[in-house]
């Protein structure tokens, strides 16, 4: 009998929870301690993560560009995926992975099961895959378009983790500036902010909504498209969040700043170094001017 390829309703948490225990006794999750301090910035209480993995994760990365040659092209570790990772079936489309080198609790990777370029723009597939997941638990959802954007891996997948990010109220750091309910939120860069009424993403059509919304964003925020190897793909960087309540593009210039990488979490409020020089920098600049410096600038 062919296995089930549609996540069953209820069952993913339990299957997160059940999975990473079996991956962290059986090593494919390494324990990480964090140190975590707040920062406040530009109205925002940002949480800064001190990560000893992200050194071992770059290290990593580096490590696959220098075997990115005709010999040897880059490994996709979802292509085959790590099997001791795996979650659940998502769709016929997707499949949900726990991510090796999690920094917060139970972050969940869903993964394309044929490759797709990470640039390749969202489509109603992808919003079918995400959303399916953020009704089985409150979870922050986000895409690093492209490597500029934070991504490390060429291949398409979104990331989910659970709400709240810190101990604190509120759940997603930056919702203090996201009062609009509509258009453009009070940040100081360029972004594109959208609001879901309480019962959007219960409708039937739920996915093809936030698909729409989406595509809505992408236009304001100027990101563009062209075509790359017959997909297609964003013109411009640009890290995507997505609640239960809201939709946030933000169009980047660059992945770092002072060393510092700022992927999608960073305009969630929520960002991460590897050691005290990096907080450092984070503490001399501030947050808010780090985004600022990732971040195209505002639209005049």
């Amino acid at each position: 009998m062919e296995r089930q390829r549609r996540l069953i309703p209820g069952t993913l948490w339990p299957a997160i929870v059940r999975r990473t225990g079996h991956a962290l006794s059986c090593g494919a999750l390494r324990p990480i301690d964090t140190q975590q301090s707040v920062i406040d910035s530009g109205g925002i209480r940002f949480l800064v993560r001190r990560v000893s993995s992200l050194t071992r994760k770059e290290q990593q990365r580096e490590q696959a560009r220098k075997l990115q040659t005709a010999k040897h092209p880059q490994a996709n570790p979802f292509l085959p995926y790590e099997p001791d990772l795996f979650v659940a079936d998502i769709s016929d489309t997707h499949l949900a992975l726990l991510n090796k080198f999690n920094v917060i609790d139970h972050h969940l990777l869903i993964v394309t099961r044929e490759f797709e370029p990470q640039e390749a723009l969202l489509d109603l597939a992808d919003f079918e895959a995400l959303l399916a997941c953020m009704a089985e638990f409150d979870g922050i959802g986000f895409y690093n378009a492209g490597t500029q954007a934070g991504a490390s891996q060429p291949h398409k997948h979104l990331q989910i983790v659970p709400l709240p990010l810190g101990e604190a109220d509120p759940s997603v750091p930056v919702e203090p500036l996201l009062g609009a309910e509509d258009g453009m939120a009070d940040l100081p860069f360029r972004h594109a902010f959208a609001r879901f009424h309480a019962d959007d993403l219960a409708r039937a059509d739920a996915p093809k909504l936030a698909l729409s919304r989406y595509r809505t964003l992408l236009d304001a925020a100027d990101i563009g498209a062209l075509e790359i190897d017959r997909a297609c793909c964003h013109a411009t960087p640009y890290n995507l969040l997505v609640t239960r309540r809201w939709m946030l593009l933000v169009p980047r210039s660059q992945e770092r700043v002072e060393g510092v990488s700022v992927n999608a979490l960073g305009f969630a409020g929520s960002l991460f170094v590897r050691d005290a020089a990096q907080l450092d920098v984070i503490e001399r600049l501030g947050p808010m001017t780090v985004l600022e410096r990732v971040a195209l600038p505002a639209n005049p």
